[in-house]
């Protein structure tokens, strides 16, 4: 996993537990640890430009290639999405953890 500006909100508690339970071996973790992080770096995204008016997307796309690890893109986020991004994205990485936790049970398909 790559440095990433929202590196710091993310806490997978509960998922590290389950991945541990699940994988059986070093190999398994690392390639469950790769697919959980390319979903979460679709879901921000995606989450972001849903709610970035549209006029900003080339000027982040171009900001966040250039330097992923900036965490400035918060502050350039914040202000141009009229809510809390941090809070914001919080709040979609607690809900990607229970959904995937909900789906490595086979409580849910996805």
């Amino acid at each position: 996993m790559s440095k990433i500006f929202y590196d710091h909100l993310i806490v997978f508690e509960e998922l590290e537990v389950e991945v541990n339970k699940m994988a059986k071996t070093q190999e398994e973790k690392e390639e469950l640890w790769k697919l959980i992080d390319e979903i979460l770096h679709l879901r921000i995204l995606s989450k972001i430009l849903d709610n970035l008016p549209s006029q900003h997307h080339q000027e982040f796309l171009e900001k966040l290639h250039t330097s992923p690890y900036d965490e400035r893109l918060i502050q350039f986020l914040n202000e141009r999405i009229e809510k809390d991004l941090e809070e914001f994205l919080r709040k979609e990485i607690g809900d990607l953890e229970r959904e995937i936790i909900k789906s490595i049970k086979g409580e849910k398909k996805w």
